[in-house]
């Protein structure tokens, strides 16, 4: 089974930063993406950035110039480093993937980690 785990969520005042971690683990055959999308109370859950291996990083507009992505293909593990954090971005921050647990083209599938809340308020 393909597990993902984040953690760095947390409390911060507005203007502050928090990195957030995600690791993969379990069966894992190749990982197409790794990203992180986020949900906020009464909102549907939206993407925040995500990186294709061999690809770009990609981010939302309302993050560009705060938030960077990162990818260890390594240690099969996504950072979202967030600078100048905003009221607004207070929501849970899921980590995703895309991976095929073994060779078979089928057996692709998208996972999602628990989620991990991150708070911006003064």
């Amino acid at each position: 089974q393909v597990q993902l785990v984040e953690s760095g969520g947390g409390l911060v005042q507005p203007g502050g930063s928090l990195r957030l971690s995600c690791a993969a683990s379990g069966s894992i055959f190749n990982i197409n993406y790794m990203g992180w999308y986020r949900q906020a109370p009464g909102n549907e859950r939206e993407l925040v950035a995500r990186i294709i291996s061999g690809g770009s990083p990609e981010l939302a507009d309302f993050v560009k110039g705060r938030f960077t992505i990162a990818r260890d293909d390594g240690k099969k593990m996504v950072f979202l480093q967030m600078n100048n954090l905003k009221p607004e971005d207070t929501a849970v921050y899921y980590c995703s993937a895309g991976i095929f647990p073994d060779a078979r083209p089928g057996s692709y599938l998208d996972f999602w980690g628990q989620g991990t809340q991150v708070t911006v308020s003064s």
